[in-house]
């Protein structure tokens, strides 16, 4: 791993497969630290046998409090808070009308999307606000700002994450930003859930990465609220 001056220390929920990986991937080439966690076990240990230290990788369930006081506490006294946070873990429900979505996957959607992202703001953000420096970028949606048949729990995750993110940024200091971003239609395991074949029409995650990681890294302060998006 290259360094330089501006080498930034990037915390990535959801860095086992699609953008979350394509993310860490990217970062990591440009010399930035990239600080990431996912549930699979067995991915995160071959994301820390392709990039070894300073980076570090995690088993971490984002919706579990505790999963992810114990993890912040361990990284915040190992490297300290981070430069931008990016809560890119989701899940989505399997196609149907609101009322077939059964109790556990409307509760596991919400746990993750919401709940997840916002463990994580609690646990990692007061730092940031000590040093009043940072940039928090929560992954939206097309569908935090429009909405489709078959997946209203996903579209209410999204729009939920539009409302907070915005609220959280009139909470925080000067010189800090939160971000909610739309990242785009890109042919992820996701989207595929939700379009089928035609899901092949669009990106796929590591040309995605390519605009997204850039962009991402000139999000600033004067940001601050603005609900974005990566322009691929």
């Amino acid at each position: 791993m290259s360094k330089s001056a501006n080498s930034r220390i990037v915390l990535i929920t959801g860095v086992t497969k699609g953008l979350g990986e394509a993310m860490t991937a990217k970062f990591a080439s440009l010399g930035h630290r990239v600080i990431g966690c996912g549930r699979q076990a067995t991915a995160i240990e071959s994301l820390r046998g392709r990039y070894s230290a300073p980076h570090r990788f995690d088993v971490v369930d984002v919706s579990s409090d505790a999963d992810v006081a114990r993890w912040a506490k361990s990284v915040l006294s190992e490297i300290g808070p981070p430069d931008l946070l990016l809560n890119n873990a989701a899940i989505i429900n399997r196609n149907a009308a609101l009322w077939d979505v059964p109790v556990a996957e409307f509760d596991a959607v919400i746990d993750v999307n919401i709940k997840g992202v916002t463990n994580v703001i609690r646990h990692f953000v007061p730092s940031m606000i000590e040093q009043r420096c940072g940039v928090i970028v929560n992954f939206s949606s097309g569908w935090g700002r429009s909405a489709s048949s078959d997946v209203a729990p996903y579209c209410a995750s999204k729009w939920a994450i539009e409302g907070l993110t915005q609220s959280m940024a009139q909470e925080l200091p000067d010189g800090m930003a939160a971000i909610p971003l739309d990242p785009g239609i890109i042919n992820t395991e996701m989207l595929r859930s939700c379009f089928g074949p035609s899901a092949s029409r669009y990106p796929d995650p590591v040309q995605w990465a390519e605009v997204a990681v850039p962009f991402l890294l000139q999000i600033s302060a004067k940001d601050n609220g603005e609900p974005l998006s990566v322009p691929i």
